[in-house]
């Protein structure tokens, strides 16, 4: 049976206690931390010399759709009613908005040391401690606005920006490519620093805290901003139908080319998944948007 997955402002009271408590369960069980596990192993750069699977690479959309699914998967588990909300940050776009609610994820984190203390996600409740990151705090963290150099969300013309592209992704395939959907839509600019954090990079950094890095699946928000890149590619597709729309590179870059076996092609196995790009690009059989 086909799921909905709703805008994170439109879920009921009950929805999102629902929700909430098929996250802190996964928790208690142990399951969300093999999720950190998961993505801090695969968050692979362009300077590495492996494949790069889930990160500047054409496959960064199949993988975030796939690894999404499985944490739904686990959730509903828990709660069968249970689906991941998007968080559209072009339209919710301030601090104390949804999803930084009471009820839902709480707010940003103390200017001491960006620990969240309000929501049911708060290392006070004894119910989120921190166990798989990149460095020792057991709490979780978060820089709502990223307030010692405050950025602004993405916007609508931003993505606007990168939904008429109609290729999906081009060579060098890369955080470097300056043409294709993917990139645009991934947000690696050109230079250092704000100017270069575009689209789905800049809400990484608007949230700071655990958002920023390989260890970003330990804030919840994770899933509702991914789900969310996830329905961008959606509605890419709708508007580029066709052979055009499809996932790109179709055959995998030659010997001799600098991403030989550095890329997954539309055929090829995307770790750690026994499942094809091709395989991941239709998921209306699985879930749809509202």
């Amino acid at each position: 049976m086909v799921y909905t997955r709703k805008d994170v402002s439109r879920l009921t009271r009950s929805e999102r206690r629902r929700l909430v408590a098929a996250l802190l369960e996964l928790k208690h069980r142990g399951e969300y931390d093999e999720f950190v596990r998961t993505h801090i192993t695969y968050y692979t750069s362009d300077g590495e010399g492996g494949l790069r699977a889930a990160h500047m690479t054409p496959s960064f959309l199949p993988w975030h759709r796939r690894f999404l699914l499985d944490l739904e998967s686990a959730l509903r588990r828990v709660d069968e009613s249970v689906t991941m909300p998007y968080w559209d940050w072009t339209r919710h776009r301030s601090a104390t908005a949804v999803p930084w609610t009471e009820d839902l994820l709480g707010g940003t984190g103390r200017s001491s040391d960006r620990q969240v203390m309000t929501g049911p996600f708060a290392y006070r409740h004894g119910k989120w401690t921190i166990r798989v990151g990149v460095t020792d705090t057991e709490y979780l963290t978060r820089d709502l606005t990223r307030s010692g150099e405050p950025i602004e969300l993405p916007t609508a013309d931003d993505l606007e920006w990168a939904l008429a592209d109609p290729v999906y992704d081009a060579a060098p395939w890369d955080s470097t490519s300056t043409k294709g959907f993917r990139n645009k839509l991934e947000g690696w600019g050109p230079g250092r620093g704000p100017a270069s954090w575009r689209t789905h990079n800049r809400v990484h950094r608007w949230v700071g805290g655990h958002m920023v890095g390989g260890a970003s699946v330990n804030d919840p928000v994770f899933w509702m901003h991914h789900a969310f890149v996830d329905l961008l590619w959606s509605r890419w597709q709708l508007r580029h139908w066709g052979v055009r729309a499809r996932y790109l590179p179709a055959k995998p870059p030659a010997q001799g080319d600098a991403q030989h076996r550095r890329i997954v092609a539309r055929h090829e196995k995307l770790p750690p998944w026994d499942v094809t790009p091709d395989q991941l690009e239709d998921h209306s059989r699985i879930y749809r948007y509202v």
